[in-house]
């Protein structure tokens, strides 16, 4: 099954859970923000979305800093 996340082509082997895919990948459900299909997930619904072949994600993980 074929995925789109950050704009890079993955491969999964099944459809899955976003918390488990996330683990998958290394990234901690924690510290990112996730679209799916350019809809954001939010926190509360992690568990219960899923990810599909096609799907489109974006995970963005949050940076501290700002301006001075």
């Amino acid at each position: 099954m074929r995925v789109t996340v950050n704009g890079k082509p993955s491969e999964i082997d099944r459809e899955m859970p976003l918390p488990a895919f996330l683990e998958a990948h290394g990234v901690d459900a924690r510290l990112v923000a996730v679209a799916i299909n350019g809809d954001v997930i939010p926190k509360g619904e992690y568990a219960s979305a899923r990810v599909r072949d096609g799907d489109t994600l974006e995970v963005v993980r949050m940076v501290g800093g700002g301006a001075r």
